[in-house]
């Protein structure tokens, strides 16, 4: 296979907007964890520490993602700078390790997402619960 310059370019649109997207998750979460934050100061609740818990795990995994994700951009322009002087070994090593760490990216990524789907469905069992216990109590 002959890999020349464009190649690794083609990556660079999605490697960016990726992270663009990582960064908008990250701050979203900040801000959730400055509210929860704040609530839980005025009311220490066993439920509000969980959740933050919890958020502390998903901002270490967009953390990693945000990581890998620019370790892949990094690569993929110094495999640019090694093909623009000929190397093409050296280029398509470089380049197979920029793709082995946004797949890592990626996996992180479901992993985040995972772990957010499982925290919402937590709060609506919770919401469930509640709505059951209230039916509960107006039937009798």
């Amino acid at each position: 296979m002959e890999l020349n310059l464009t190649t690794p370019a083609l990556l660079f649109p999605a490697i960016s907007l990726l992270l663009l997207a990582y960064t908008n998750r990250f701050l979203t979460l900040a801000n959730l964890i400055r509210e929860l934050h704040a609530h839980y100061k005025s009311n220490p609740d066993e439920i509000l520490m969980a959740q933050i818990q919890n958020l502390r795990y998903r901002i270490i995994l967009i953390r990693n993602m945000q990581s890998f994700g620019a370790g892949s951009f990094f690569l993929c322009v110094l495999c640019m700078f090694v093909l623009f002087f000929g190397l093409e070994v050296a280029g398509k090593a470089i380049f197979g390790t920029s793709l082995i760490l946004l797949m890592i990216s990626l996996g992180l990524s479901l992993r985040e997402i995972q772990v957010s789907v499982d925290a919402l469905n937590y709060r609506l069992s919770d919401l469930e619960h509640i709505k059951s216990q209230s039916a509960n109590h107006t039937i009798t």
